[in-house]
């Protein structure tokens, strides 16, 4: 082949010292691969403290308390509530009497107002047991109200002024052998009355003809 042993080891002396060269190279470009393992672990502490040395030291400020709550100022000009004014005292009194025979009742209401206030209007409630006919002739002043139901308005009255008069003949829808009559006072004014003893009545009256009282 023409090659001696001279021949073939002259190249591997060659790659041999380009090794060499290559790793000389190696390690100035990177000195940390070439130290040993105790330097590389010294090496972070060292940089860490040189770190710390370089960052300067500055005192913490401790923060402010928070405020308490703030108390809203008083309301100024408020106008205060005015109590409401009680309501005026009045006695009203009903009293009269009923008559029945056959399908006929008559009743006579006598109302008046025992005061202290005057009442300005007052509405009288006539109730019967029976039912009362269709046709009714009615005063003025005086309606319906159902079957067997009367509502009478008796007007202003004033306190110890005299009585007011309501006079009604009715018709029931048949004839009875008694009939029962409630009133009582469903409106008087506003006012306050703290005797219903002589407002609130029942009559029970036989269909004699008699008159019997309330």
């Amino acid at each position: 082949m023409g090659l001696t042993r001279r021949g073939l080891l002259m190249p591997l002396s060659a790659a041999a010292a380009m090794a060499a060269t290559m790793t000389v190279l190696v390690a100035a470009a990177v000195p940390e691969a070439a130290a040993s393992p105790e330097t590389r672990r010294e090496a972070p502490a060292d940089r860490t403290a040189s770190a710390a040395e370089a960052v300067p030291v500055v005192d913490v400020v401790p923060a402010a308390p928070a405020a308490g709550p703030v108390e809203a100022a008083p309301a100024t000009g408020a106008v205060p509530a005015v109590p409401a004014a009680p309501a005026p005292s009045a006695d009203l009194a009903h009293h009269g009497y009923v008559s029945v025979w056959g399908d006929h009742v008559a009743i006579r209401v006598r109302s008046e107002n025992l005061g202290p206030s005057d009442v300005a209007a007052s509405t009288v409630r006539l109730r019967f047991s029976e039912p009362l006919a269709v046709r009714q002739e009615l005063p003025h002043g005086c309606l319906r109200s159902g079957r067997a139901t009367v509502l009478c308005e008796t007007g202003g009255l004033r306190s110890r002024g005299g009585a007011r008069q309501t006079a009604l003949d009715l018709r029931l829808a048949g004839s009875h052998d008694e009939v029962v009559v409630r009133l009582d006072t469903v409106w008087n004014g506003g006012a306050r009355d703290a005797d219903r003893t002589n407002d609130a009545h029942e009559v029970l009256a036989p269909a004699t003809g008699d008159a019997y009282a309330f």
